[in-house]
């Protein structure tokens, strides 16, 4: 299966990093032929400028300076997005590779009533991120960031294509064991893709 794996934290020290190469390396070693998009390396930039709104509806032309990554989620049947919830949400860097790459033509085409799906390539969706918060308050704020993905991005994905979610909260009162713990069980995950 080809595996478009998105990774987005600006420090290559990080959990968040450790849990990408996890990802990266158990679906190699199982054979998937992954594809690895480092937004803070490649730096991408996540700003939808005036220009590019401008020509955001203009089928090919709004895909000018993103033509990479659009090859990637094209050719991609599966989607593995690892980044650190901030806010309830991704990070501003990940939002923008949505705002950018995620475009008419790309994700959706605009037509009568709602948006019609045109990533329906992929096939499965998969969430890798850390949280700060405990769960008690995920669940009062509403998971925004998971109904985002869940209700808006799968959408526009294949017909009943799934979505896994595999996070660690309190992030910022775990031990080093209890992260590592948090890898293995990322690497088993992805072990049995």
């Amino acid at each position: 299966m080809r595996v478009l794996v998105v990774f987005c934290h600006p420090r290559p020290d990080s959990l968040s990093a450790g849990l990408k190469d996890a990802v990266a390396e158990t679906l190699g070693a199982r054979g998937h032929e992954v594809d690895l998009r480092d937004l803070y390396a490649e730096g991408f930039v996540p700003a939808l400028s005036a220009e590019e709104r401008g020509r955001y509806h203009d089928v090919p032309d709004n895909l000018r300076g993103i033509e990479s990554h659009v090859e990637s989620l094209r050719r991609a049947e599966a989607l593995v997005l690892v980044y650190p919830t901030w806010w309830y949400g991704m990070p501003a860097m990940l939002k923008g590779w949505f705002d950018r790459v995620w475009a008419p033509g790309v994700a959706f085409h605009l037509g009568e009533g709602a948006i019609r799906p045109a990533l329906t390539n992929i096939r499965r969706i998969a969430v890798v991120t850390t949280y700060g918060s405990p769960t008690w308050l995920l669940w009062y704020v509403g998971r925004p960031d998971r109904k985002l993905i869940g209700r808006g991005i799968r959408r526009l994905c294949a017909p009943g294509c799934t979505l896994e979610w595999l996070s660690l909260t309190r992030m910022d009162r775990r031990t080093r064991a209890e992260c590592e713990a948090f890898r293995d069980r990322v690497a088993a995950h992805f072990s049995r893709w």
